[in-house]
């Protein structure tokens, strides 16, 4: 079987599945979307949101890009896919939470640990991924020492951390963080290991994700001025 017929009979089956004698989830989704959560992941294919949080059409609102970077507000030219996606689902879709979900094994950040070396002659990757240059100098300063895996390892978890501090630039989500109303979360799929792992500010660490012990904030929020 070729992967266009392959392809053609999973829709089959989502056909099958959501528009055949069960159609109430469909029958609510024809009328709107409402998702309570967005979710900015990377391109990987090995790393769709929906497949591993086990969601539904219409649960999750997802950006994908490479190495699931979020850009920090910029005004002027330029197109701002990122950024008219965050805008879409915080300011219409009133989002409740905000995961970014990173990966290991992460190509992009492979590329940017190696100066993009890989992207020789890149129009768009190389530039894209600069942008979380200072964690991979960071990553490099702390830890001069090691190999370029345990390396990369380790700029895969910061550039999350970036992300989550770029989100904070657009003041729709700052505020929206400071009054409670919204939630951002690190996430880190660990592709060895089978694992999910959050980003724990108390600890100032990534651990494993477990059902039932609540949906912590990945950075604290902010007191409001007095």
């Amino acid at each position: 079987m070729s992967d266009i017929e392959k392809f053609i009979s999973g829709f089959k089956r989502f056909q099958g599945n959501y528009f055949g004698k069960d159609r109430n989830l469909y029958e609510q989704l024809k009328h709107g979307q409402n998702p309570r959560a967005l979710v900015v992941a990377c391109c990987d294919s090995r790393v769709d949101p929906a497949i591993l949080t086990g969601s539904d059409p219409g649960d999750i609102f997802v950006v994908r890009n490479v190495a699931n970077l979020v850009p920090p507000r910029e005004s002027g030219g330029g197109y701002h896919g990122v950024s008219a996606a965050l805008e879409f689902a915080v300011c219409q879709l009133n989002v409740e939470h905000i995961i970014v979900l990173g990966h290991s094994q992460c190509g992009g950040i492979r590329a940017l640990m190696r100066d993009a070396g890989e992207c020789e002659g890149s129009e768009y990757v190389a530039k894209w991924v600069s942008m979380a240059a200072p964690v991979r100098e960071k990553v490099r300063r702390e830890l001069p020492h090691e190999t370029l895996d345990r390396q990369s390892h380790a700029c895969e978890q910061a550039a999350i951390l970036q992300s989550l501090e770029n989100l904070l630039s657009f003041p729709w989500i700052a505020r929206r963080v400071s009054t409670g109303d919204l939630s951002i979360h690190g996430w880190y799929f660990d592709l060895q290991q089978g694992e999910l792992h959050g980003y724990d500010p108390a600890i100032k660490a990534f651990a494993p994700l477990k059902a039932g012990e609540g949906f912590k904030d990945s950075l604290p929020r902010k007191p409001e001025a007095a």
